[in-house]
């Protein structure tokens, strides 16, 4: 698949990029180059390995799942303008 300076000024002007006359063609140019070496990357055998969220293999440290109640009822209401019985007193929004 080729890309022209025709291809690129539509993609430019559907993606609303203004883009000069005289970048279009060496827009073209990378862009091509970039799907050469994506054409060489379908080339690669993968088959065996595994996908990597890094390149160092760390378990993930996973904290305990356990409900509370945060133990600080006080510091949050404490920010709240109106507050009653230990919660948040609001406008009434719906009829």
């Amino acid at each position: 698949m080729a890309i022209d300076a025709a291809t690129v000024r539509r993609v430019a002007h559907l993606a609303r990029i203004k883009t000069p006359e005289d970048r279009l063609e060496p827009l073209a140019q990378e862009l091509n180059g970039i799907l050469n070496w994506i054409e060489q990357l379908k080339e690669v055998d993968v088959q065996g390995v595994e996908p990597m969220t890094s390149n160092v293999a760390q378990p993930l440290r996973l904290r305990e799942d356990v409900v509370t109640d945060g133990a600080k009822v006080d510091a949050v209401l404490s920010n709240a303008p109106k507050s009653a019985d230990g919660f948040f007193v609001v406008p009434k929004v719906v009829d």
